[in-house]
């Protein structure tokens, strides 16, 4: 950091003409700036930039940013001095953490007005939340006794150009989505023993002809969850299906592609969150051989578009498809469960005096809407594009549309799920009952006691809003999610 510090500021005393330097930005950038006015260009830039509209990004979003954006300026390309990354490290550790309204970013030149919120602060501009309150930053960096940071040439311009709203919506979106698929196999395996469905489909061999590494993964899950099930044994030489419905039978197939599509998400942020997405970027000690960068003092200046947000928009659009497609199939497990015929011999909506009670009719209802929302909010964001800047930024990604969308969905999935596991659970006391001395699968045992620790049994029609949001704790915060892996690991 230091030594490409140390070639911004050679540039500055020898007057050179370097975009976001010594020029304005975007389709201002014909414009020499001053250098005695360097400073001031750089307050003026976070200043204008802070434009963003909305409601506030929650806290881990605004903290995932603020990590993300001193790790990039830390690489040592961004032409900052170290003290700048390390007050926005000062600001997570004191808990100090900026209001950043949720839109206005395009994600091309960066998330330019979210990270100009994001950086006011260190100025001692602009607001923050510390400790429930929101207090203007000046104040707050007055009560941690810091001073506010006097900003350097290409400083200011080093902290807007990046793409850590994507990169942070996205690492959130990932590490919420990775336990929201382990638990969908356990919603998926306690349907299934709930259903009297078989574990045939899920065998070894049958996937090792289509080794896809998502649908090897859950199949294994599921012969895990299921592992010592006598009531599996108790139909296996039945009749009474010849096959399972698709969204019993398919769940590796489903599921494996969900997994797929989301570890592809994750190689883009293992790439993007440890990238350099500054615009231009230093090279120190003339490492790089290209004519048209502005080279002195042992360095050279390259002005690019890393900050293009569309490596990770497309990730992302690519995840909110996968996880829709997690609650769309949950859904259609749940609908199962409470048809009487489909069910196998389960009481209509899983009630045990029909008519008078309607059991769990409605929560269908509940989970049908959801997958039905998310079927909009599916929808890519990275194929619109809107010029910018007089057309100077003439292709944009739209990466934390996509972003916020995927969290929306990733939300909405876990009601979706946590429904299948309430229905399931009730599905499986009433199929027990049927069936004395049998038992579910080790891991289905363990998941319906996990549920019954938080939910006590069905006795009749009463509010479900409760239940179902206990339920949607266990799932939000991965309780449930070790169960279906033998290492207790959620992935």
């Amino acid at each position: 950091m230091e030594a490409s510090r140390a070639v911004v500021d050679a540039l500055v005393d020898e007057g050179a003409v370097v975009y976001g330097l010594t020029t304005g930005f975007g389709a201002l950038a014909d414009r020499s700036i001053d250098r005695a006015d360097a400073a001031k260009l750089q307050e003026n830039l976070l200043v204008s930039h802070a434009a963003g509209v909305g409601e506030p990004l929650p806290r881990e979003v605004v903290r995932a940013m603020l990590l993300l954006r001193a790790n990039t300026l830390a690489l040592g390309f961004s032409g900052a001095r170290p003290a700048v990354a390390e007050r926005l490290l000062d600001l997570i550790r004191l808990g100090i953490h900026p209001l950043v309204p949720a839109q206005g970013s395009v994600g091309a030149s960066g998330d330019l007005a979210p990270l100009a919120h994001l950086a006011l602060p260190l100025i001692g501009r602009g607001q923050v939340e510390m400790g429930g309150r929101v207090v203007p930053a000046r104040a707050a960096l007055r009560e941690a006794s810091l001073e506010p940071l006097v900003l350097g040439a290409k400083e200011g311009l080093a902290l807007l150009n990046g793409t850590q709203l994507m990169s942070a919506l996205g690492a959130l979106v990932s590490a919420d989505a990775a336990r929201l698929t382990a638990t969908a196999s356990v919603a998926a395996a306690m349907s299934v023993e709930a259903l009297l469905g078989t574990d045939v489909a899920f065998s070894a061999a049958l996937q090792a002809t289509r080794p896809h590494p998502g649908q090897v993964a859950v199949a294994g899950e599921l012969r895990w969850l299921l592992r010592d099930s006598t009531l599996q044994r108790s139909h296996h030489a039945s009749v009474h299906k010849v096959q399972d419905p698709y969204s019993l039978r398919c769940v590796p197939q489903v599921h494996g592609a969900v997994r797929d599509a989301l570890d592809y998400l994750g190689r883009v942020l293992a790439v993007e969150m440890n990238a350099a997405t500054d615009n231009p970027l230093i090279f120190v000690d003339g490492g790089v051989a290209d004519p048209s960068a502005r080279a002195t003092g042992g360095g050279r200046v390259i002005s690019g578009g890393n900050f293009h947000g569309e490596p990770i928009a497309l990730a992302l659009d690519f995840a909110k498809i996968a996880v829709a497609e997690l609650g769309s199939i949950s859904e259609r497990r749940t609908a199962l469960l409470l048809d009487p015929h489909l069910n196998g011999g389960l009481p209509a909506f899983l009630s045990s005096d029909s008519g008078l009670d309607s059991g769990s009719m409605v929560l269908q209802y509940t989970a049908a809407a959801l997958a039905s929302e998310n079927k909009g909010l599916a929808h890519p964001a990275s194929v619109d594009s809107i010029p910018t800047s007089a057309n100077q930024e003439d292709h944009v990604s739209m990466g934390p549309i996509a972003g916020r969308q995927a969290r929306v969905i990733v939300e909405h999935v876990e009601r979706i799920v946590a429904i299948e596991l309430l229905c399931a659970a009730r599905a499986l006391d009433l199929r027990l009952a049927m069936l004395p001395g049998t038992v579910p699968g080790a891991g289905v045992a363990a998941a319906h006691a996990a549920i019954r620790e938080v939910v006590r049994p069905w006795d009749g029609d009463r509010e479900p809003g409760p239940d179902l949001e206990a339920i949607a704790r266990l799932v939000r915060e991965g309780r449930l999610s070790p169960l279906a892996r033998p290492d207790g690991k959620t992935a």
